[in-house]
C-alpha cells in the first residue's frame, strides 16, 4: 500500500499554515498516565476483528459539532491516518493529545481545512497494527470549551495484494485499432457505429478503453466513431471514468489511473487536465491509501469524493470462511483539494454488516480477500444526504452526510422500501439521483445471473409510501447483452439518457421514453468502466502532426493532417515550397474525421500544414517535413 499521504500541491496553491500543538514536556507526562490509566480497563482487540461492536455509529462526537475520523470503536483504521476533526474553525481546537496502546505518545501537528470548517491532526509517526488510539481534545461550542474524547483500533493491513496487477490481452488484432499516417502511434480502438437517429444530445463521448489489443488509454470521439483525443498509457497501467467536470468554475477533464489488480479493485490516483491536455492537478487518497477506481467528483467546495478499498485481516469463521482471512473495506474520502488532508473517511465496514452481503466469504483468503461491499458509486445531495451504491449487496444506501450514519436501505436484504415489479437491481452501478428527486442506476443483473440482461433505471422512491417503483427501463436490442461488472447511466440536459455497458463494449444514447437514438460498440475484446457523453472544447498546446507520401518519385504528394485532442479545425491548409524557408499555400481541403488526405498539385520538396478555424484563422502549424 502507498505510505505517503501527501498530494502535491495543486495550482500553485501552498499548504495551509500548519498549527504545531505540542504540550510541555510535565503536562504530557500527566496525559499519559491519565491516558494509560483509563485504556487499563479497555479490552484488547483480538486479531480478526474488523467490525466494530455496534454498528452505523454517527461520527458527531457527543456535546460538540465535530464529526471525527477514524470512527469512534472503529477497527479499520489505518497505520497512517491522519485524525480529522470536521465541524467547527480550526482555531476553536485544541490540546489534541494523542495516545497509542504500543507506540505511546505522538506528536503532531493540527492542519486547517482550506474551507474553515475544521483540521487533520496528523501525527508525526504512524501507530501500527492492532493498537487503540485514544483521542483527547477540547473545542469551543459558543462561549464554552467541551472536551471530548474517543478511541479507535488500528487495522492488521493485508499488504498480500502488493505488487498485483492485471494485464491487457496479449492478443493482437490490428484490425480492432485505428491506424493514422500523421499519427501512428495512437492506436485508439475501432468504434462501430450501429444505429444513429435525429435527435441526439450535443457533443463528444468519453471513456478509457482496456483490455483490447491496443493500448489501455483515454478516448473522446466523435458519435459517427472519428477520434478527437487518444492517450496511451503505458503497458501496465490503466485509466478508468474519464469525464468532464467543473473545477473553481472552470471546465476540466478527470480521471483514475494506476493499476488494476486481478481482485477488481484500483490502486492509483486522480487526475485533472486542462482543455489543453495539460496535467493542472492529480489528487491522492490520505492516510495511506490509494484511491479506487470507481468514483471522483469534484465538489463547488473545493473538496474531492472519491473511493478505496482497503483490505485488513479478519476472522470470517462466522461466515463460513477463515479465521486467518482478509475483508476488503469499501472507504469512501472527501479530500481538500488545496491541502490534501482528508477532511471525513467513511468506511462500510462501520455501518454495513458483513452478512447484508450476496457474496460469499467461503474461499476467501488473504490473496483474494472477502469483497463484502464493493462500493461504486457516491453521489452527495443537497438535503444533507450522500446517496452511494454497492455491487455486493445489491443495495443503494441513503446517508446522514454529516454522522456518515446509514439512514435508508433501497433494495438488498433489508430494504427500508417495498420495492414494485421491475424495481430490484442486482450488483449495479452508478447511482445518481436526478434533479426531479428519481434516481438513475445501472442495473447489471449479473453475475451471477439475476435478470435476463442488464439495464438503465429510473427509479422513484417514495419516502412517505416506502415504495420504490420503476419510472423507466432501457434495455439494449441485443436481448442477451450481460455486463457482469461496470456500466454507468448519464442523465442529459435534453432529457435524453445516455448509457455505458460497462464490461460489453457498447454505448447507447435513448430519448426519456425509451426510443433508441444512438448506439456504437468497440470489438469485443475491450470493455471500458463508464462512458459518457459531454460538450467539449479541446485546445491542444502541441503543434498539428504531419505525413507525406508519393506514389513514385516525381509525383505528387499526399500529405495527412491530424491534430491529437483539437475540436477547433474546421479546414487545413497545405503549405510547400523548395526549402523550409519558402512556404507558400497550394492545396486545402475541409476536416474529414480526425485525419484529412489531402492531394497536393505537384511534387513537393517540403510540407507542413496550418490548421484553420471556421473563420479562416490559423490555429496552429505543423512541423515542416520532406516531401
Amino acid at each position: 500500500m502507498n505510505t505517503s499521504n501527501a498530494m502535491r500541491l495543486r495550482k500553485g496553491l501552498l499548504w495551509g499554515a500548519a498549527l504545531v500543538v505540542i504540550a510541555s514536556i510535565g503536562a504530557l507526562a500527566f496525559a499519559s498516565r491519565r491516558i494509560a490509566a483509563e485504556q487499563s480497563a479497555y479490552t484488547a482487540p483480538s486479531a480478526g476483528r474488523c467490525t466494530p461492536t455496534a454498528l452505523n455509529r454517527s461520527a458527531i462526537l457527543p456535546g460538540t459539532t465535530l464529526a471525527v475520523s477514524p470512527l469512534p470503536d472503529s477497527y479499520v483504521a489505518s497505520p497512517a491516518t491522519q485524525i480529522s476533526l470536521l465541524g467547527a474553525p480550526s482555531s476553536a481546537i485544541s490540546d489534541i493529545r494523542v495516545l497509542g496502546s504500543e507506540t505511546g505518545p505522538h506528536k503532531g501537528s493540527l492542519r486547517a481545512y482550506s474551507q474553515g470548517d475544521g483540521a487533520s491532526f496528523v501525527p508525526s509517526k504512524p501507530f501500527v497494527s492492532g493498537e487503540t488510539v485514544t483521542v483527547h481534545g477540547k473545542v469551543r461550542v459558543g462561549s464554552r470549551t467541551q472536551p471530548f474524547a474517543f478511541k479507535f483500533v488500528v487495522a492488521h493491513e493485508d499488504v498480500s495484494l502488493a505488487g498485483a496487477a492485471s494485464s491487457s490481452s496479449t492478443i493482437k488484432d490490428p484490425d480492432e485499432w485505428q491506424h493514422f499516417h500523421s499519427a501512428p502511434e495512437l492506436k485508439a480502438p475501432d468504434v462501430i457505429e450501429t444505429s444513429h437517429a435525429s435527435g441526439t444530445s450535443p457533443g463528444d463521448l468519453f471513456t478509457a478503453p482496456y483490455n483490447g489489443p491496443g493500448p489501455n488509454g483515454l478516448m473522446i470521439f466523435e458519435e459517427d466513431g472519428n477520434l478527437v483525443w487518444f492517450h496511451p498509457l503505458a503497458p501496465q497501467k490503466f485509466a478508468t471514468n474519464l469525464q468532464v467536470q467543473q473545477d473553481e468554475g472552470q471546465q476540466v477533464l478527470t480521471w483514475w489511473q494506476g493499476y488494476i489488480p486481478p481482485q477488481g479493485f484500483g490502486e492509483g490516483e486522480e487526475i485533472i487536465d486542462n482543455t489543453s491536455y495539460q496535467q493542472i492537478g492529480h489528487v491522492r487518497a490520505g492516510n495511506g491509501l490509494l484511491a479506487d477506481l470507481h468514483e471522483f467528483r469534484i465538489t463547488p467546495q473545493g473538496t474531492g469524493l472519491l473511493t478505496v478499498f482497503n483490505p485488513i485481516q479478519c476472522n470470517l469463521s462466522a461466515l463460513g470462511g477463515p479465521s486467518g482471512a482478509a475483508v476488503t473495506d469499501s472507504i469512501f474520502q472527501e479530500i481538500d483539494l488545496r491541502t490534501g488532508l482528508v477532511r471525513k473517511e467513511w468506511a462500510s465496514l462501520n455501518h454495513v454488516a458483513l452478512t447484508d452481503s450476496y457474496s460469499t466469504a467461503t474461499g476467501s483468503s488473504m490473496a483474494w480477500p472477502y469483497d463484502y461491499f464493493h462500493m461504486n458509486s457516491i453521489d452527495p445531495l443537497a438535503n444533507g444526504r450522500t446517496l452511494i451504491s454497492a455491487r455486493n449487496t445489491s443495495t443503494l444506501y441513503e446517508l446522514n452526510t454529516a454522522t456518515g450514519q446509514v439512514l435508508t436501505h433501497i433494495g438488498g436484504r433489508h430494504s427500508s422500501f417495498k420495492l414494485a415489479s421491475g424495481a430490484d437491481t442486482a450488483y449495479q452501478h452508478d447511482a445518481t439521483m436526478l434533479p426531479s428527486g428519481v434516481i438513475s442506476v445501472f442495473d447489471n443483473g449479473g453475475v451471477p445471473k439475476v435478470h435476463p440482461q442488464s439495464r438503465a433505471l429510473i427509479l422513484s422512491v417514495n419516502a412517505k409510501a416506502k415504495t420504490d417503483t420503476v419510472v423507466a427501463e432501457y434495455e439494449h436490442s441485443n436481448p442477451t447483452l450481460m455486463a457482469g461488472s461496470q456500466g454507468n447511466v448519464q442523465s442529459l440536459e435534453d432529457g435524453n439518457v445516455f448509457v455505458g455497458w460497462g464490461a460489453e463494449p457498447y454505448f447507447s444514447e435513448f430519448t426519456a421514453g425509451g426510443q433508441l437514438l444512438y448506439d456504437a460498440h468497440m470489438h469485443g475484446s475491450y470493455e471500458a468502466y463508464r462512458t459518457y457523453r459531454f460538450p467539449w472544447t479541446g485546445t491542444p498546446t502541441e503543434a498539428p502532426a504531419i505525413a507525406a507520401s508519393a506514389a513514385s518519385a516525381g509525383a505528387a504528394v499526399t500529405v495527412y493532417a491530424s491534430w491529437n485532442g483539437d475540436t477547433r479545425t474546421a479546414s487545413w491548409d497545405v503549405l510547400a515550397g523548395p526549402s523550409p524557408q519558402q512556404l507558400a499555400p497550394v492545396a486545402s481541403a475541409p476536416r474529414n474525421g480526425f485525419e484529412t488526405a489531402i492531394a497536393t498539385p505537384s511534387a513537393e520538396a517540403y510540407v507542413a500544414v496550418e490548421a484553420l478555424d471556421a473563420s479562416g484563422a490559423v490555429l496552429g502549424t505543423s512541423h515542416t517535413i520532406a516531401g
